[in-house]
């Protein structure tokens, strides 16, 4: 094997220094991944624990070391437990990001490729809706899905099955209506279901003016390929969240944009970049408000 180079009894390869590349990248990718949660604090005690680990075995140290040694026997099962939302995400990520769609060969032989008019509907209804909603100051979240029906969360409320319309939104999320506390799922035009209970993001970046319910979307878009809409109950401002980011105080005509751009799948519009940064949660205030 030819050395790169030696650090006293060290001698380093090029199949050494890619080996170091690649874990430092993939250390990287996993603290951005736990990144403004509590998984990081208990990933970097977990990995100081480990260098303890290391430093007691090279200096000999016999009771310590097999105390240590035992704790890290069973390391990848504690793993496995400590970090399984984490664990689920970083899979869920891998998952959207292998566009298997892509492939014409496999595309063809599935029937996976559909057309621009199965990708899409009229979300006309849901624009006006939301204006209504928003200037009665009355809360909504909304859930668009793509490529799924969302079964497991649809199945946490209550079926519905309707053609999407603008006064079936207004009266579901109506204060008086026991549908609506919860989010409405939209799945090819259609109200799948009301009342639908979401996974709420532990992330502590979100800034504390916003509730559980633009925690919810923002959780909701972490770990599943979805857009959720979200009319504040409080200003009556509009949100998107998608891909772990929540977009706030939009106007109509943007929440028109962004809710097409995500059904019709078009990866160079401006709210699919967001994927590069999936893991990372923030919110994005329009300039026009800078100085509110």
């Amino acid at each position: 094997m030819i050395y790169l180079f030696s650090i006293g009894f060290l001698d380093i390869s090029w199949v050494d220094m890619i080996d170091i590349t690649l874990v430092s990248i993939l250390l990287y990718q996993v603290y951005k991944l736990m990144r403004g949660s509590v998984a990081v604090k208990i990933f970097l005690g977990v990995l100081a624990l480990y260098l303890i680990y290391l430093i007691v075995r090279a200096a000999q140290m016999e009771l310590l070391g097999s105390i240590l040694g035992q704790f890290m026997g069973y390391g990848v099962l504690a793993a496995i437990i400590l970090f399984q939302p984490e664990i689920r995400k970083f899979l869920l990520l891998i998952g959207k990001s292998a566009d298997f769609k892509s492939l014409d060969g496999i595309r063809s032989f599935f029937n996976w490729k559909r057309s621009r008019k199965e990708e899409t509907f009229n979300i006309t209804p849901v624009i006006e809706a939301v204006k209504i909603l928003g200037g009665t100051n009355t809360g909504a979240l909304i859930v668009f899905s793509r490529d799924s029906a969302l079964k497991f969360y649809s199945e946490s409320g209550d079926i519905i099955d309707a053609v999407l319309s603008k006064r079936l939104l207004v009266s579901i999320f109506n204060k008086n209506s026991p549908l609506h506390d919860g989010a409405v799922i939209v799945y090819k035009g259609k109200i799948k279901a009301a009342r639908c209970v979401l996974p709420v993001s532990e992330s502590d970046s979100l800034p504390a003016q916003f509730g559980l319910r633009h925690r919810a979307a923002l959780g909701m878009s972490e770990v599943t390929d979805t857009t959720v809409l979200v009319v504040s109950e409080e200003s009556g401002q509009f949100s998107l969240a998608r891909n772990g980011r929540l977009e706030h105080n939009l106007s109509p005509q943007e929440l028109r944009k962004g809710i097409n751009e995500y059904l019709t799948a078009e990866k160079e519009t401006a709210m699919e970049t967001m994927a590069e940064n999936s893991t990372e949660t923030s919110v994005v205030a329009k300039e026009a408000n800078a100085g509110a």
